[in-house]
């Protein structure tokens, strides 16, 4: 791991996997709840975890430039299920580069188990992991001016849900009915980082 200073009172620790910042991640809050490290904000992306607001950077860099990378955390808790109806119009593209049936798209992504590595883009989309790797899948050549809220997409090794609506260059799967953001609710988010996630079809694919 690599510790950078951000500032007088931040770092961003770099680490060299998605996995390995996710699990950071979930130490950090670990380490928080049980008060043994005061930071006001704990936010991961792809492969870095950002703190801010520590009254001792330096001290804590140290401490981490010394550390192993923790262990992937064993997950807890009941997944958040989101209905969707697996109807997009790249499904015989994904198929084709998966070399599955189209049939076959919505069940190998309904059997996956999936987890909220971090969020971004915006409010409330997650970049959600737990398809092996060989399903990546690559972005469109050409991205759409407009992808509809609720769009169920993949790119690389992600899926994410769009919050909604806006311009978008993933492969468009699926649709969901299920609000990602709203404002009036506490959270705002449905999904934040660490999040279990499941996709439940419902229709006709």
């Amino acid at each position: 791991m690599t510790a950078l200073p951000v500032g007088d009172d931040a770092l961003l620790v770099e680490v060299a996997s998605g996995a390995q910042a996710q699990a950071l991640h979930a130490e950090l809050l670990r380490r928080r709840a049980e008060g043994s490290l005061t930071v006001r904000e704990i936010v991961p992306a792809a492969r870095t975890v950002l703190l801010d607001g520590l009254a001792d950077p330096a001290r804590l860099a140290s401490e981490l430039a010394s550390s192993e990378a923790p262990a992937s955390p064993a997950h807890t808790g009941e997944p958040v299920g989101l209905p969707v109806r697996y109807d997009g119009p790249d499904l015989a593209e994904v198929a084709a580069h998966w070399r599955v049936p189209v049939s076959e798209v919505a069940r190998i992504h309904a059997d996956t188990g999936f987890t909220v590595a971090f969020c971004g883009f915006a409010p409330g989309f997650g970049y959600l992991t737990g398809l092996p790797a060989r399903y990546d899948v690559p972005r469109r050549a050409t991205p759409r001016t407009a992808v509809p809220a609720g769009a169920v997409a993949l790119a690389g090794p992600y899926t994410g849900v769009y919050p909604r609506s806006s311009p978008g260059g993933w492969q468009l799967i699926g649709t969901t009915e299920a609000v990602l953001w709203d404002h009036a609710r506490v959270p705002a988010a449905l999904l934040s980082p660490g999040t279990r996630v499941r996709f439940i079809p419902v229709g006709d694919a």
